[in-house]
């Protein structure tokens, strides 16, 4: 599987978690990856982001500040960093879920939303269907019958699109998958 970010602990019940962040970095993992731990002398946080983790939180920590990490680590990953994303006349803003096209609100759902913004964080790549259901659905995909469900969240994400005065934004590139269209 293919995460956006991970959250290891130094002090594993069956070993130590520097050994699980060289292994992703070895693997040449793209997951973000946060360390958190009880050790906060600076020999271990320099450790830590030497092997290449993006981030190092000491315990005890707020979940609020937790998790306003593990977003900046997944903008940086997979919004280069931005507020926004911009693709023609939509714009999304990720930290509080919210699309404009036009200018104008966009009610989605949150599957829609979701795959909205995996489209838009892929904008120059072809999404097939498999990478799509993974990505909407985890690990549970691996239990689906079919995708189809990918062709109704996909058809309905088109029409409050195209509702909205956003034509063709979305283009099916058949036998391969889905991309944004630039046209």
């Amino acid at each position: 599987y293919q995460y956006d970010c991970v959250v290891v602990d130094l002090t594993l019940p069956d070993g130590n978690g520097l050994d699980l962040v060289r292994t992703l970095k070895a693997d040449a993992s793209a997951a973000g990856v946060l360390i958190i731990s009880a050790r906060g002398a600076l020999d271990d946080r320099l450790t830590g982001l030497e092997l290449g983790a993006d981030d190092y939180l000491v315990k005890p920590f707020h979940l609020s500040e937790l998790n306003a990490r593990l977003k900046s680590i997944i903008r940086r990953r997979q919004f280069q960093g931005q507020q926004q994303l911009v693709f023609r006349d939509l714009v999304a803003w990720p930290d509080d879920s919210r699309v404009f096209v036009h200018g104008e609100p966009i009610t989605l759902t949150k599957k829609e939303y979701d795959l909205l913004l995996y489209l838009l964080a892929n904008a120059k790549r072809v999404l097939t269907k498999e990478a799509i259901a993974e990505h909407l659905c985890g690990d549970a995909v691996d239990s689906a019958d079919s995708f189809d469900f990918i062709y109704t969240h996909l058809k309905n994400l088109r029409k409050k699109l195209q509702e909205k005065g956003a034509d063709n934004y979305i283009r099916t590139m058949y036998g391969v998958g889905y991309k944004l269209s630039r046209e």
